[in-house]
């Protein structure tokens, strides 16, 4: 790409009408020079061959993802994922800020997906290593969005709860029981003030718990737990399944008792998700199932907060997301990233309850609430409560009062004295 051409790919940010363009932000290592491995990236990406030969024409203009912002950080001994045949060669370490024309492709996500994080991205000339970190939306796209049907508000309205996070439950074990005694579970658990009991991600529609029988011995044991207690409680029902079965099923479990629904986004696609939004009658849940194979890998795939952002957008109402600790295997800074992206605005989308998971438990709570200076999330164990020493009610009271203990500014283990749920979980250490 000689001199001119590679800067028909460039543009000051000003001269654009930014209501036409999505804006990426990359981290990418080059062994070229990095004007030159940006202006391909853009080329690959948007208009590839951007002339006919013999043809007086530059589609660049209208089509041509342009770079709006390039920095080159440093130099590099050796690339972190080396070509195979330039395993020895240094490398340019950069981040650059590329306006792509949202109308190259429109508001589809797979075909946004195409787009940024495809062919032309990942197999870009020169570049050996390349994440999308963030994508900024213009209004003029997100419009096309519906977003979130209930978000926070209308999950906290349907509990009932404004002031505290949201105590969900995993009914263990993780491929379920038989429908009878995996609705005893959930019956002790909210009995002991659980908000939502949910099955686990690894649970769906099988020959030894029928979907259709687990959400009426669950929605029936929910109204009686609503009736001794006087909370609102949810029976979140997971309907992963192949993507012409999604309807179907959403259909089966809120017919027959389930008010939320559960989906692994990723494994269904995202396009399916936003299918179902449209269809939904119940607030719908994300689980982050097959997140990580794109997103853990420092220097290589996409970022998280933007597949929490894309989660948002076609409609999620809660995301379950890689949470703190070692469990997770992600840092504190990129689970606030994914917590921020739930709940900073976005144009019109409603904000989303972020649910940190791994290993969660009553002790857990104080740590929440200080990281995430807000009630604004739900906390989401499974061993904690069903495998809590004195049984599944026991488990879920401890949670309310690790809260409590927390909001009257007071440790565990004072408030745990007088609280034999609480102590007990402290003794077990989950």
């Amino acid at each position: 790409m000689n001199q001119a051409d590679l800067r028909g790919f460039f543009a000051e940010k000003s001269t654009l009408n930014m209501d036409d363009y999505i804006v990426l932000e990359y981290y990418f290592e080059c062994a070229a020079n990095p004007e030159q491995a940006a202006a391909h990236l853009c080329q690959e990406q948007s208009t590839a061959q951007w002339k006919r030969v013999d043809v007086d024409e530059d589609l660049r203009g209208r089509f041509g993802a342009k770079v709006i912002d390039l920095v080159v950080e440093r130099m590099l001994d050796q690339p972190t994922y080396p070509f195979l045949s330039h395993s020895n060669d240094k490398a340019y370490s950069c981040k650059v800020k590329i306006a792509h024309p949202h109308g190259n492709f429109g508001a589809k996500i797979p075909n946004l997906l195409t787009a940024v994080l495809g062919e032309g991205t990942f197999y870009s000339p020169g570049i050996s290593a390349i994440k999308l970190l963030d994508i900024e939306f213009p209004e003029s796209y997100l419009g096309n969005f519906q977003g979130p049907k209930f978000g926070i508000a209308g999950l906290r309205e349907m509990l009932g709860v404004y002031d505290r996070p949201i105590m969900i439950g995993v009914i263990k074990p993780n491929l379920g029981l038989a429908p009878e005694p995996f609705a005893e579970l959930a019956r002790q658990a909210w009995l002991g003030g659980l908000d939502i009991a949910k099955d686990d991600e690894m649970l769906c529609d099988v020959e030894w718990s029928r979907l259709t029988e687990r959400a009426e011995r669950l929605g029936a044991a929910r109204l009686e737990c609503e009736r001794l207690t006087g909370e609102k409680k949810i029976y979140l029902a997971n309907i992963t399944d192949e993507v012409d079965r999604l309807i179907e099923l959403h259909d089966i479990a809120v017919a027959r008792g389930a008010n939320a629904v559960m989906v692994n986004g990723m494994t269904t696609g995202l396009s399916a998700v936003r299918m179902l939004r449209k269809h939904t009658q119940v607030p719908l849940f994300a689980h982050f199932d097959f997140i990580a194979p794109f997103t853990r890998m420092l220097y290589f795939g996409v970022h998280s907060r933007v597949m929490t952002k894309l989660q948002r957008m076609v409609g999620f109402d809660s995301i379950i997301l890689p949470g703190f600790g070692d469990r997770m295997k992600t840092s504190d800074s990129d689970v606030l990233l994914d917590v921020q992206e739930c709940l900073k605005p976005l144009g019109h989308l409603k904000p989303v309850l972020p649910v940190p998971a791994g290993s969660q438990w009553a002790g857990s709570i104080p740590q929440l609430y200080e990281k995430l200076h807000s009630v604004d999330f739900g906390i989401v164990p499974g061993r904690a409560v069903f495998e809590h020493p004195m049984g599944p009610q026991a488990g879920a009271a401890s949670l309310r009062q690790s809260w409590e203990a927390t909001v009257r500014g007071l440790t565990l283990f004072d408030y745990a004295r007088d609280h034999a749920e609480l102590l007990a979980a402290i003794k077990e250490g989950h």
